[in-house]
């Protein structure tokens, strides 16, 4: 059954196409659920609104980070399991991975609504932008479910071979998302409830579709035993999950930090406590169209890597490496050059405001977005480690950037050059990451070449 799987014996270039493309539009038309948010509040409610949902940004970070720890792991478990020929116990991580997205979820909407306005304190929300975060959040968090489980059912959607259904289960809600962004906000004029009641109906749309799907598998047939959450399952799929849901929630903590250091070192500043903090949100939501793509290039690698990882294919697990790093470098330069030519084409999307907006926004587009075309092999790197079950390599490298590098950057540089320290942080912390990341990928495919891989590292 191995030789006859598509992953292990299609041309890799071939299969590249087949599961990355599907997943880059999934990840971009993800994304869209933020951003489109951001453009209809900047634009019918004002930098304020702007500024709330950068305040609410950790809590949707949190929910990635659940879904990625139990969607990756999962789909990675199932993916190396299939291609060691236990197709007998393959169905249980798929299963178990798929209850815990559901648990999670429910579990992370409770505590959102009991704990909502400490915890957005917590992330930075000033008084002046409290009331539009309460707002908003008090409605977005109805969707928390909806959004682990479907970014999370979607990672053993494409394991299970249908990237294009887990393509079109992120574009049905994004699109349902931005018809009623606009039917909300500009018609009925509902302001940031507008944007949250359009958020969790998207979402709720996606989270059918992939339920639909999880209870017709094609690989192998779901039943209720493997659904059963099991301790042993779940832990090594926590366990391989590990390193995508740490790199979340090292972005959550920094986003947090980032929110309080903005408020605080802007209103030391020409610019206010506010404008900084939306500045920055819509600078690095920008980039997270460039994450994206490259993170969407790292989860179609995904099933192709672990499988050819399991069945000692180690050419071809070179070979997919080579060309995700390859297209998504070609793609983070071809975004520095848009970042650096037109930032105030860019920021002028999100809203008309006064001059120190697009002062402070258009420096701080070019100086902390300006390695990264270089940050984007660091994602790449990372998933490849867990993808053939190294999950802690994959945790340290996730963690280098967010962690290792630029949370100290970010609280020494402000004390000493103010709002400028955190510009700075930014590129600082690109660099040497990726330096990391290159000697770390080296060393790892040295010893493959001259040795046979054993068990999980």
């Amino acid at each position: 059954m191995n030789k006859d799987n598509i992953l292990g014996s299609e041309p890799v270039g071939k299969l590249m196409l087949k599961f990355s493309v599907p997943s880059i539009i999934a990840m971009m038309v993800g994304t869209l659920y933020n951003i489109v948010d951001q453009l209809f509040i900047g634009n019918y409610v004002g930098h304020l609104g702007n500024a709330a949902t950068i305040v609410a940004f950790p809590f949707s970070t949190s929910c990635i980070s659940l879904a990625l720890l139990f969607g990756i792991g999962g789909a990675s478990c199932f993916n190396l399991h299939m291609g060691r020929g236990e197709h007998e116990k393959a169905p249980f991580f798929a299963g178990n991975a798929v209850s815990m997205l559901a648990i999670t979820g429910t579990l992370l909407f409770i505590l959102t609504e009991v704990f909502l306005t400490p915890l957005l304190i917590l992330f930075g929300a000033r008084d002046n932008v409290m009331p539009y975060a309460v707002e908003y959040v008090s409605i977005t968090a109805i969707g928390f479910p909806f959004l682990i489980f479907t970014t999370g059912g979607c990672h053993m959607i494409r394991a299970d071979g249908s990237p294009r259904i887990s393509m079109a289960c992120n574009l049905i809600g994004a699109v349902t998302n931005i018809i009623l962004d606009a039917y909300f906000v500009i018609v009925l004029r509902m302001g940031m409830k507008g944007a949250a009641f359009a958020t969790i109906f998207g979402q709720f749309i996606s989270a059918v579709v992939v339920f639909v799907y999880l209870t017709r598998f094609k690989t192998v047939k779901l039943t209720k035993e493997h659904i059963i959450p099991h301790m042993q399952y779940v832990l090594l799929i926590a366990s391989i999950g590990m390193a995508s849901f740490f790199n979340q929630l090292a972005m959550m903590l920094v986003q947090i930090v980032l929110n309080n250091s903005l408020g605080k070192y802007g209103a030391m500043s020409v610019y206010g406590d506010s404008i900084p903090l939306a500045c920055a949100g819509i600078v690095m939501k920008v980039n997270q169209i460039v994450f994206s793509v490259v993170i969407g290039l790292a989860q179609g690698t995904q099933p192709i890597i672990s499988f050819n990882y399991g069945a000692k294919k180690f050419s071809r697990v070179g070979q997919a490496y080579r060309l995700a790093i390859i297209a998504g470098s070609v793609f983070a330069v071809i975004a520095f050059i848009m970042f650096q030519t037109f930032p105030r084409e860019i920021i002028g999307l999100f809203g008309s405001e006064s001059e120190e907006y697009f002062t402070f926004g258009i420096r701080f587009m070019r100086i902390f977005l300006f390695f990264t075309w270089l940050n984007s092999i660091q994602p790449i790197t990372s998933t490849f480690f867990t993808s053939i079950g190294k999950p802690l390599k994959g945790m340290l490298l996730s963690l280098t950037r967010q962690i290792i590098f630029f949370l100290p950057a970010l609280l020494l540089l402000p004390q000493i050059f103010g709002i400028d320290g955190i510009i700075y942080s930014g590129p600082c912390a690109d660099v040497l990451s990726g330096i990391v990341t290159i000697i770390m990928a080296s060393l790892e495919f040295k010893s493959m070449r001259s040795a046979v891989p054993t068990a999980t590292r």
